[in-house]
């Protein structure tokens, strides 16, 4: 029976909780530059953010930005313990997907979506994951979103998004989509 059904989901603050991996990922990778990283702003301020938009303002500089979240998608492997899981959001997908195609859309690089979803055991359930390098606007553009439905060709009316950040919200009701807002972990 072919799938008529859509679900999308964020990754960073919707299926995990990732504040912690992210903070000590950017820590350790701020470390050479002697950047110090406070935990509270950067839950507060920059998770969920894409690099471009925080790392400016936490380093007081363009230079290097590139460098730092190079190593920092090398120090995330090193942190996938800190996350939390959102189990009910995994129950519901395990009932969803003999009815909907599951697919991730974030803003996280895909190195760093794949190693969450392998280092948990989620990665098979997805069919097709859409991430930063796929993109050329990040949310609050529904463009990955989009992408996403494109390529499963279900119209918005058959798509259900669920997301947790303002950003990403916007994102989602801008494609007409069904949104559930997933809370706090």
């Amino acid at each position: 029976m072919a799938k008529e059904y859509l679900a999308l989901f964020d990754l960073d603050g919707t299926l995990f909780d990732t504040g912690d991996v992210n903070y000590y990922a950017y820590k350790e990778a701020l470390t050479p530059f002697n950047v110090e990283l406070d935990k509270e702003y950067f839950v507060n301020k920059c998770n969920g953010r894409h690099y471009t938009e925080f790392l400016p303002q936490i380093m007081g500089t363009y230079e290097h930005m590139d460098e730092v979240h190079k190593l920092k998608k090398s120090a995330y492997a090193n942190n996938l313990d800190k996350a939390r899981v959102n189990h009910h959001l995994f129950e519901i997908i395990m009932q969803m997907k003999e009815k909907y195609h599951l697919a991730v859309v974030t803003t996280a690089s895909r190195q760093n979506a794949t190693d969450i979803l392998k280092y948990y055991n989620y990665y098979d359930i997805f069919e097709f994951m859409v991430t930063q390098e796929d993109i050329t606007r990040i949310k609050p553009d529904p463009e990955g979103f989009i992408l996403a439905m494109n390529h499963f060709e279900i119209d918005a009316k058959n798509t259900v998004i669920f997301e947790d950040s303002e950003v990403g919200i916007q994102a989602a009701k801008a494609t007409g989509a069904t949104v559930f807002v997933i809370g706090q972990l």
